[in-house]
């Protein structure tokens, strides 16, 4: 419905200019024509064909209706930068006003006198477009997105700046539209102050993309759990916060803030399940509707590397593809087991295996059947899952219905409540949705499961759950740049990564 309303939009936006098309020796109803006008409204601001081919490309065509606005404007002599304001933001009054003015008259771009413009004017202006085209292109098209942390690794690494491609799965519209430009959720130079207000929220939309998401992609998303947010402890999910420490506490001792959707943080992680699917993870295996799932290529898991006489050296340590963070894992619990840990893919793994020192390497596995707090669904009596050792779980599909009871409604309940916007309780044996009783649900939208290829260090599904398709950015396409934080100067780029496709 939404692109219904706006190609219409767009369609019918030359209807304001019939006198304009009449003034510059066309007939007016040609302005009524929907496609033709816009052809028409090209000679008439004497641009070349490729324009229109180019207003035929969603989003692309919105800057395209930006530019011919302006010029148009500037036929009846607006040149300042308030009137193309004006006319830019306000057509549907700003050009009846000029069309029926006596005092307004059009005049041919190729016969314009354009008054002169300062060097700073002209500085300005160049900015404003600039910024502008800037704005549309990372709201609909691309973003530049820095990997923070090593939950890819090795796939993508700290310090890769990629390229989102948003209209890979189609680009979302913007939920909350008044926001300073170029920044995510905080002002930049401060800690706290929001960089959008929610006077306006539009509901969820999506446009058309090139795609949907397919298993194994490298997903951009917001995070789901981060609709709450602690200031003081960012690092923190909130959720697992309250959990371990009490929500009066986290209340009375801390400043808790809500973020929409739009305004959450991105994390990139690799969906491994998507809707309709079913996941199972068992001794660290994936399984997706009971077929094994091959390894994304340098999936790492943490290793125990036991030594004879004392930790590896630093020498070792370097002779590894590891960042200064891995290896810190290592110098760390070396101090207190007898053994170190590093997160390793097992080729990494098996060249350690040859060093003298070492006695054994070995993988770290969590035992079937021991339950941990900190995993998905949280409720140990009825799910003994962890991270090695998950599931079987569905992935909800838009569409499908599932049965409701007291021992599976831990799953689904936050879609129900938080992302699906129902009321839910439970009283007895009875599940009530919006006041009703339920013994089932059908899902509104689909949903994924993301995981990192870093297994035993990555926060991810395993730890809270479903992402909401309303939540998904857009895809990982290539490393534009990367950064080493560990080396210096010129060796901090990592060259053979520039322009490497996403894994």
């Amino acid at each position: 419905m939404v692109e219904i309303i706006l190609y219409t939009l767009i369609l019918c936006y030359p209807f304001l200019l019939w006198k304009t098309f009449a003034d510059a020796g066309y007939k007016s109803w040609q302005a009524f024509v929907p496609i033709y006008n816009y052809v028409i409204w090209l000679k008439i601001t004497q641009k070349r064909f490729y324009w229109f081919i180019l207003w035929l490309i969603p989003f692309i065509n919105i800057f395209i209706v930006f530019l011919l606005t302006v010029d148009t404007a500037r036929c009846y002599g607006k040149f300042k930068l308030r009137q193309l304001a004006l006319a830019v933001f306000f057509p549907f009054i700003y050009f009846p006003h000029l069309e029926l003015s006596d005092k307004e008259y059009f005049t041919p771009p190729d016969k314009l006198k354009p008054p002169k413009k300062s060097k700073t004017r002209e500085w300005v202006d160049s900015l404003i477009w600039a910024g502008v085209a800037a704005f549309i292109i990372r709201t609909f098209m691309i973003e530049l997105y820095m990997i923070p942390t090593s939950s890819m690794e090795n796939s993508l690494l700290v310090g890769d700046y990629l390229f989102v491609s948003k209209m890979a799965y189609g680009s979302k519209a913007p939920g909350t539209p008044l926001a300073i430009p170029f920044v995510h959720n905080t002002m930049p130079m401060t800690e706290s102050t929001n960089s959008y207000v929610e006077w306006i929220k539009l509901p969820y939309h999506r446009f058309p993309g090139f795609g949907k998401v397919k298993r194994y992609d490298d997903v951009v998303f917001n995070y789901p759990t981060g609709d709450t947010v602690i200031l003081e402890r960012r690092a923190d999910d909130y959720y697992r916060a309250v959990r371990n420490i009490g929500r009066d506490k986290i209340w009375k001792n801390y400043t808790v803030i809500s973020r929409p959707i739009d305004k959450e943080e991105h994390y990139v992680k690799r969906c491994v399940g998507i809707a309709g699917d079913t996941l199972l993870i068992d001794n660290h295996k994936l399984y997706i509707n009971g077929k094994l799932m091959e390894d994304p290529k340098g999936l790492q898991y943490m290793y125990k590397i036991h030594t004879k006489d004392g930790p590896l050296s630093k020498r070792q340590l370097d002779q590894l593809p590891l960042s200064s963070e891995s290896k810190g894992y290592y110098t760390e619990s070396a101090k207190y087991y007898q053994y170190g840990l590093l997160p390793l893919t097992q080729e990494v793994a098996d060249k350690i295996a040859t060093f003298s020192n070492v006695s054994s390497v070995e993988a770290m596995l969590t035992p079937a059947g021991t339950p941990d707090t900190d995993i998905f669904p949280f409720d140990t009596s009825l799910f003994h899952w962890n991270v090695d050792n998950f599931g079987p779980l569905y992935i909800p599909e838009a569409g499908a219905t599932v049965p409701l009871t007291k021992e599976n409604i831990a799953l689904y309940r936050r879609i129900i409540e938080v992302y699906e916007k129902n009321t839910l309780k439970i009283e007895g044996d009875n599940i009530l949705i919006n006041g009703e009783p339920a013994t089932t649900y059908t899902f509104r939208m689909n949903y994924y499961w993301m995981m990192g290829d870093n297994r035993h260090n990555s926060l991810d599904s395993r730890y809270w759950g479903f992402v909401p398709e309303n939540h998904v950015v857009g895809k990982a396409s290539f490393v534009f740049f990367s950064l080493d934080k560990d080396k210096s100067w010129f060796g901090k780029i990592r060259f053979g990564r520039l322009f490497k496709k996403a894994p």
